[in-house]
């Protein structure tokens, strides 16, 4: 009879396993979001570093044009820092000459209120004073004439202490005057410093170009560039789409649904549209915006960073996830969001630039579903920029 017990009892328990490998981990129904979070940035960063190490083994003279234009950013970034602090300075020191200023004339009017009760008192002088209070008859006008004395007596002394408080914040205002005199001269080497560090970082980007295109001697290595960049956008996109897997929900109405209702992220000319030929069979799979340097860029709609980084053929590249749709901004300046940060639409995330070797400034927009490109234009209220 132990037989048959011992085989369904087997029976039960490969089968309670198999509910079990099928449930998944415990508790995974409810996991934490701010974990799965957690978990989606650590893997973005492995693939940054991972794409990172690609693009040197791949090909050095783009890993030295990524340095340079980093080097840039950095710099770019430190001098609009110190320019920044220069300017607050500035703005400080102007205060504190007002505040000097006011000073000054709060003691000049005190000192013209105390001149004119001496010479009040001067004239009257202490005979007369003596000859007043012993020459009255009425008690009543005695005690006038002394609350009257009293009075100039409370005035002068208010006066004096009046023009000690008022040298006092003279002094105070003449010394903060001063230390901000030193710190914006500190400042204002520091800004020189960190313009000569840009125009390091400018010569060292512009080195690191020229021998990037003197590598390409012909139309075919510029395709064969063109694919080998596209490639490799493609491989960022399809990784991206398995990292963001357990990425928690942006919420918000659908991307989809507001097709036809965008904003575009920056002004400017479009002098590539999607679908265009890039020759050698290849074709633009978004639109290519010419802007000024430094100009905005804001996100087309809420979601969530996917991806920050500098990208052979696109720079330094930012990717927000909107749920199923991906919005791509190419060639930045500065990118103002990491990769896991909520953003919202219409918040400022770039700037505009010419990384990735662009001779322009400009922004590449890119829109997918998925992992395939659609035309942007039709996403946007106006035809145009």
């Amino acid at each position: 009879m132990a037989g048959p017990e011992v085989f369904i009892l087997r029976k039960q328990t490969i089968a309670l396993l198999i509910l079990a490998l099928l449930a998944g981990p415990a508790g995974s129904a409810e996991r934490d979001p701010e974990g799965q979070l957690r978990e989606v940035r650590q893997r973005i960063e492995r693939l940054q570093r991972a794409v990172r190490q690609d693009t040197g083994r791949r090909d050095a003279l783009s890993a030295q044009l990524r340095d340079a234009e980093e080097s840039l950013r950095a710099a770019s970034s430190s001098h609009a820092a110190a320019r920044a602090r220069l300017a607050a300075s500035d703005q400080r020191l102007g205060a504190l000459r007002i505040q000097r200023e006011q000073s000054e004339r709060e003691l000049l009017e005190q000192r013209e209120l105390l001149a004119a009760q001496l010479r009040t008192a001067y004239m009257i002088g202490p005979r007369d004073q003596l000859r007043l209070l012993l020459g009255q008859q009425d008690p009543v006008a005695l005690g006038r004439v002394l609350v009257y004395y009293s009075y100039l007596g409370r005035a002068r002394a208010g006066q004096i202490a009046g023009i000690e408080v008022a040298v006092l914040k003279l002094d105070q205002a003449t010394a903060q005057e001063a230390a901000e005199r030193d710190r914006l001269a500190a400042l204002e080497a520091e800004a020189s410093r960190e313009l000569a560090a840009l125009d390091a970082a400018r010569a060292g980007r512009t080195r690191a170009l020229q021998a990037m295109n003197a590598q390409i001697r012909s139309n075919s290595d510029t395709i064969a560039k063109l694919r080998r960049d596209a490639a490799a956008l493609e491989k960022l996109i399809a990784d991206l789409r398995r990292a963001l897997r357990d990425l928690p929900p942006a919420g918000g109405q659908a991307f989809a649904k507001v097709r036809g209702r965008l904003a575009w992220p920056v002004a400017g000319r479009i002098v590539a549209r999607y679908g265009q030929s890039r020759g050698g069979g290849l074709r633009w799979n978004g639109v290519m915006i010419e802007a000024a340097r430094g100009s905005e860029i804001r996100s087309l709609y809420e979601g969530r960073v996917a991806y920050a980084d500098w990208l052979p053929g696109l720079g330094l590249l930012l990717i927000i996830d909107h749920g199923g749709y991906l919005s791509l901004y190419g060639h930045n300046d500065q990118l103002y969001k990491a990769a896991g940060d909520r953003v919202e639409g219409g918040e400022v995330v770039a700037t505009v630039g010419d990384s990735g070797g662009r001779s322009q400034p400009g922004l590449y927009l890119e829109i997918r579903r998925g992992a395939q490109p659609v035309d942007p234009v039709p996403w946007f209220r106006r035809s145009s920029p």
